[in-house]
């Protein structure tokens, strides 16, 4: 039996991380937005204060992660460390927010939290920034 992956077909996996950058991308920028309209409103803040740091600069951080760091995804830029900081927000928001509570609440964080692994362990792909400043980088090397 015969089968496509990335060996054979190396475009296939190069659309497909392309794909899942893009949905993740913008799935967690709808999460990331409601928090940075939160944070620009002002008001009195209510935020789970994960590092002592106060409420407001979790949320800060949060927002950085959720917002910022999905925008990087999307493009492919700094994928890898974007990755890294989605990866520990959705570490804290599955076993410290919700760690008391039932998976059917923990579920998302650890979808997407496993979803950044395999990003954070195959790249972006050449359908990325990040591939585009790396073949650069080499055309200047020679």
């Amino acid at each position: 039996m015969s089968y496509v992956n990335s060996k054979t077909n190396p475009l296939i996996f190069d659309i497909i991380i392309f794909i899942v950058r893009l949905f993740v991308g913008f799935a967690m920028l709808s999460h990331g937005y409601p928090k940075l309209q939160t944070l620009i409103d002002g008001g009195d803040i209510k935020f789970y204060d994960f590092l002592g740091l106060g409420p407001k600069i979790s949320l800060g951080l949060t927002v950085f992660a959720e917002f910022i760091c999905s925008i990087f995804l999307i493009l492919g830029l700094f994928t890898r460390v974007a990755a890294g900081f989605l990866i520990f927000t959705m570490a804290i928001a599955a076993f410290f927010v919700h760690g008391a509570d039932g998976f059917d609440k923990r579920e998302m964080s650890l979808l997407y939290l496993s979803i950044y692994l395999i990003i954070i362990a195959f790249g972006a792909g050449k359908i990325s920034v990040d591939y585009m400043i790396e073949k650069r980088k080499r055309a200047n090397d020679w």
